[in-house]
């Protein structure tokens, strides 16, 4: 397993990247807040607005962070394309030229259309970025914890597999370990789903802590994509403020990341 690397634009836009996608020269970006247009609260790069709260951001301020962060990517000017994340398994097929709506309610994308760029939102979900293995097929994928037990990023592997069997993938910046303690009902999932050995720890009350990158990361080596063609970040969304949005550290008053990527032209 390989790591994601920081990467700084022109436009000192601030975003992660895959060695392993970048090989197959598919743009793709893993945003941070940094390098955009929005003022605090939602200071910098700010690509969606926190949802049930009456502090928002404009529009535009949002559409021109995407414009630099696509521009950062490597694909600026194609289409971008997006979902109503909804916390479950559901995945989109993207089919070159068919129209898609961005409020199809789902949490992830797939498509081998090189004039479009699929991304998904995130403020301390996982975000998930696949390629087939001569890039011309990609997915983008959510994944909170309940993406992890509903196994969106399985189904959208398979998905992607009907372009090509061989896939790399990158696990982007999230909440990490530490930071993310959970319920009773939250550990007895994933320890039915990952058995004895669940990367979860638990304390005496029943709550306890998740790593869902590595739940993903498992999940992806258990469904066949080898532990060398998957990237994955160490980076703390909760804990490394200076860098990263988050929902639980900011009690919803925050601003969203995205992860994109598109098939290479």
């Amino acid at each position: 397993m390989g790591q994601v690397e920081r990467s700084i634009s022109a436009d000192g836009v601030v975003i992660y990247v895959s060695p392993l996608l970048r090989e197959l020269d598919v743009p793709h970006a893993f945003s941070t807040r940094i390098g955009g247009v929005s003022p605090a609260p939602f200071d910098s790069l700010n690509l969606g607005n926190p949802s049930g709260c009456d502090v928002r951001d404009t529009s535009e301020r949002i559409r021109q962070n995407y414009r630099l962060l696509l521009r950062a990517a490597g694909c600026e000017g194609r289409e971008l394309l997006a979902v109503h994340q909804v916390h479950g398994g559901g995945v989109v097929r993207v089919t070159s030229g068919r129209a898609h709506d961005n409020d199809t309610k789902a949490d992830a994308l797939v498509s081998d259309d090189p004039a479009r760029v699929l991304s998904v939102r995130v403020a301390d979900c996982v975000p998930v970025l696949l390629s087939t293995s001569d890039g011309s097929a990609v997915a983008a994928i959510h994944a909170g914890w309940r993406g992890v037990v509903a196994g969106v990023a399985i189904t959208a592997l398979e998905m992607l597999r009907s372009h090509g069997n061989h896939v790399v993938a990158a696990i982007g910046p999230s909440i990490g370990f530490e930071a993310f303690e959970v319920g009773r009902e939250v550990i007895e999932e994933f320890t039915r789903l990952f058995g004895p050995d669940a990367p979860i720890s638990q304390d005496t009350d029943g709550k306890g802590r998740v790593d869902l990158r590595e739940c993903l990361r498992r999940q992806l080596i258990a469904a066949g994509v080898p532990d060398d063609r998957i990237d994955c970040s160490d980076r703390c969304t909760h804990t490394d403020a200076d860098e990263f949005f988050s929902h639980r550290r900011d009690k919803g008053i925050s601003g969203r990341m995205a992860a994109v990527i598109a098939p290479r032209a």
